[in-house]
């Protein structure tokens, strides 16, 4: 099954991390462009010019955001801005971070994956996937020639075999220690004894690994692997086009799977009062006033419910949450496209984008951005309505890993943004480089 490798990482000089935030960016599609702009102004040395570098009036096919970054990596290592690692090794990465005013930790390996076609079913994706993030992956891989960011993966340690081995590494003295700053702190640890690193690869090769987040730059790593081989007489399977950076979460620890909740604006005042009966033909629906004391812990107990597909919407009437709960599976099911599995259709992600946002609103795919919007902060979506930005806050229940996980083994993916893992990994702490 999976391949799971150590490698040399790329790292920045330690004496750079005394203030890691000034140098560390977070993933880039998560940059806004005023915080890409802000990035490359806080520090000379911000690791947002290899990851989400700026587009120049003045660019060409030889001088590019692209080829800046390939040139600024060479000058960083020359000049000892950024080490590269002497041994292989499998580097622990402990996260902390803060969500709802609590504080936690989650634990990755930060690794080389072989890079793996999807019909093998070793490495296995649950969302789709939009065009242009691919190929801007794309240009940056075959220019930079190293990940820059890491693609999240998940893999079952059932037996806690491989927690065991990592409670022991954790003990030791970290290599990177970075305080907490902004909410987050991050220990890192190079794990290179032989017989460790043998045990872990021992335990992932016996499972498929599932694709939590970094889809896109899954997706372009394989077409470079394709492009590379097709362009090669001869290949030994070792080159570092054939592999991938990962950070491995247990499904029992994935961190914060947060909800993608759907905004809405735009809507025709006709095609909104006749969005109400519409929902009533297939929805058991009830309101509450959105001022009551207890409004979100009565939202709370009715979507914490597990009988079938549950949804909340606010801002179709003033000062109301109005809770859905679909009466019918099976009356929707011929309402979402024929080829998806029987899982996909009863998700409330599912039904809400293809019923609710495609049929009853006339909203397809082609309208995200400008008519429909997102937000991880239920709070953010409500407010949002509040203020008029949008119409319409469509709160939608966070979806288990154990979901995720069956609706991969399936072959089937999940509506683009059905999922939020929470935090996303920052760019800069390991680098790895294919040549």
């Amino acid at each position: 099954m999976a391949e799971v490798r150590p490698f040399q990482g790329v790292h920045y000089n330690q004496e750079l991390l005394k203030h890691w935030e000034d140098v560390i960016c977070p993933v880039y599609d998560i940059i806004s462009p005023q915080q890409q702009i802000e990035l490359h102004k806080r520090n000379d040395n911000n690791f947002v010019r290899l990851e989400f570098g700026l587009e120049l009036p003045q660019d060409t096919e030889r001088d590019n955001k692209y080829t800046r970054a390939a040139a600024t990596l060479e000058e960083w290592l020359k000049q000892g801005v950024m080490l590269a690692d002497k041994s292989p090794a499998i580097y622990l990465h402990d996260h902390y971070f803060t969500h709802g005013g609590k504080e936690h930790k989650r634990r990755g390996l930060i690794v080389r994956v072989r890079v793996e076609e999807w019909d093998k079913m070793i490495i296995r994706p649950h969302e789709g996937t939009m065009t242009k993030p691919k190929a801007d992956r794309l240009n940056l891989l075959g220019t930079l020639q190293a990940n820059t960011s890491s693609i999240l993966g998940l893999y079952q340690d059932s037996g806690r075999q491989i927690a065991s081995l990592l409670a022991v590494e954790g003990q030791k003295e970290p290599f990177l220690n970075l305080r907490k700053a902004g909410g987050e702190g991050h220990r890192i640890w190079a794990v290179t004894d032989s017989t460790v690193v043998g045990q872990i690869q021992k335990h992932l090769a016996e499972q498929p690994l599932y694709i939590a987040d970094g889809h896109h730059r899954y997706e372009s790593a394989l077409v470079y692997q394709r492009q590379r081989l097709a362009a090669s007489s001869s290949s030994s399977r070792e080159e570092g086009f054939n592999f991938v950076m990962m950070t491995l979460l247990d499904f029992a620890d994935p961190g914060m799977i947060l909800p993608p909740h759907r905004l809405v604006r735009g809507i025709g005042k006709e095609t909104l009062d006749e969005l109400m009966p519409k929902l009533k033909v297939f929805f058991d629906i009830e309101d509450i006033p959105l001022n009551a004391p207890d409004v979100w812990e009565q939202v709370d107990r009715r979507l914490g419910k597990t009988d079938g597909v549950r949804l909340a919407l606010c801002g179709l009437e003033a000062g109301r949450v109005f809770l859905l709960k679909l009466r019918d599976q099976a009356a929707v099911n011929s309402m979402m496209p024929h080829f998806h599995s029987e899982i996909y259709k009863s998700l409330d992600v599912s039904v809400l984008d293809h019923v609710i946002l495609e049929k009853f609103l006339g909203l397809g795919e082609n309208k995200e951005g400008q008519f429909v919007g997102f937000t991880y902060d239920r709070q953010d979506a409500i407010n949002r309505v509040l203020a008029r930005e949008y119409q319409l806050a469509f709160i939608i229940r966070p979806i288990k890993a154990e979901t995720i996980k069956a609706i991969a083994d399936v072959r089937d993916r999940m509506p683009k943004k059905s999922t939020y893992f929470y935090p996303k990994p920052p760019s800069g702490l390991i680098i790895n480089r294919l040549i």
